[in-house]
């Protein structure tokens, strides 16, 4: 609590320390690249920038906040060790920061975290580290991780409501302008906690302030954005975890207030347009990248005629995607892009009408990928779970015409939310 106050006496970070913190970190971050993406550029008529934090070290931005906050503690403090909370990405900068500093690290970590990310921080981390998977959310872990630190006297390195954690992350942000050899028009910045957002906001108002920094957020876990359109800090309810590098429940104090006075927009991206981005940067452009690391590039698409003819640079936050959500991140996609549909459709009970289904209702480049029926021998109709993936969105309606002409009893599953997250 006393750290809190003493955060909010402060208006606004300032440029000094975002230079301080990247004269901390030149021997332990790389300066990632700004690369422009031929791709994106001529899909959107716009000059578009990735700044490419996925290739750091611990492959994301947050070793930045992590070890800039550390290495600026006493010898003291750092002897009683370093406890923090993380879906991922902050638990890697804290151990790969505990290892270089030679300090001892426990690290909270939700349940839903993939082995991926809890691999990395136990190899980060080596020897110097403790791992406990505790909770639901990050926020679950954060209350234990906070509790940990009183009961061990240990500093809490927190993943973003904090003026250094801030300021490593703001180094992004000198980077992307040491590189620009145009003014840049458009700053597009994931929206987690609000840590990187702060820092680079900071700066980039002092030093680029013609530039609209427009902040994105998964639209199941909108923090930040609940809060400003409330005018103060709300706790969630409920969130969307799939964006796991992004889905807090709380942002912070002091990263509310200033992303609430210097963020020219803010958005809201659906999880399944992340999952198209994910898959179209593997497909195209051979990145690979994490659902928090596909926010900014996402947010594109829906700001397509603002930045035509314009310098627009996305951040790629991390890489840190675990192999086995392929499918899950497949399918989300197509859900999005109205390309995979679900049905119960109820089968007339005889010879044939599975065939008939298939020869006169399914069109030439329709798929059944999903089938589940189950013959019930007293009842004139059997009902079938099928999932159809198609050609092309427009393509739904004449399947939905073709079932009627044909008799085919049908419930559609993906307008109705709950019976569809309870099937599929």
């Amino acid at each position: 609590m006393q750290l809190e106050k003493e955060m909010n006496k402060q208006h606004l970070l300032q440029v000094d320390g975002i230079r301080a913190a990247q004269d901390r970190l030149k021997d332990v971050v790389i300066h990632t690249p700004q690369m422009e993406n031929l791709n994106l550029s001529a899909q959107y008529d716009a000059r578009v920038l990735l700044k490419r934090e996925d290739l750091q070290v611990v492959r994301s931005y947050k070793i930045r906040g992590a070890y800039n906050k550390m290495s600026a503690m006493s010898k003291q403090e750092l002897e009683k060790g370093v406890v923090c909370a993380s879906a991922g990405n902050h638990a890697q900068g804290v151990a790969y920061s505990c290892q270089k500093l030679n300090v001892k690290g426990t690290i909270f970590m939700p349940n839903p975290t993939s082995k991926q990310k809890v691999n990395q921080v136990r190899m980060f981390g080596k020897d110097q580290v403790d791992v406990i998977i505790s909770g639901d959310t990050f926020d679950d872990s954060y209350e234990e991780a906070l509790e940990f630190s009183e009961q061990h006297q240990c500093a809490f390195i927190h993943p973003f409501n904090d003026p250094l954690v801030i300021e490593g992350q703001g180094t992004v942000g000198l980077e992307i302008l040491e590189d620009s050899k145009k003014p840049i028009d458009y700053l597009f910045l994931p929206i987690g906690g609000g840590g990187l957002a702060s820092g680079v906001a900071v700066l980039f108002k002092q030093l680029s302030p013609q530039t609209k920094i427009i902040g994105v957020e998964p639209k199941g876990a909108p923090a930040m954005k609940m809060a400003i359109e409330a005018g103060k800090l709300v706790t969630l309810d409920k969130i969307d975890k799939f964006v796991d590098g992004a889905a807090v429940k709380r942002v912070g104090s002091l990263t509310f207030q200033i992303c609430n006075e210097l963020l020219d927009d803010l958005i809201l991206v659906p999880e399944g347009a992340v999952c198209s981005t994910i898959l179209k940067l593997y497909n195209e452009e051979a990145i690979v990248v994490e659902p928090a690391g596909a926010l900014a590039i996402t947010a594109l698409r829906y700001y397509q005629q603002q930045i035509k003819g314009k310098n627009v640079v996305c951040l790629v936050s991390g890489s840190n995607n675990d192999i086995t959500r392929t499918e899950e991140i497949k399918e989300r996609s197509l859900l999005f892009e109205g390309l995979k549909h679900y049905f119960i459709v109820r089968f007339p009970q005889r010879a044939g009408a599975l065939r008939e289904f298939l020869e006169h209702v399914l069109g030439p480049n329709d798929d059944i990928t999903h089938f589940e029926y189950s013959k019930k021998n007293n009842r004139e109709k059997g009902p079938a779970l099928v999932g159809i993936e198609i050609q092309k969105p427009e393509n739904l309606q004449a399947l939905l015409d073709r079932m009627k002409s044909r008799k085919f009893a049908y419930e559609y599953l993906n307008e109705n939310s709950d019976l569809f997250q309870y099937l599929i």
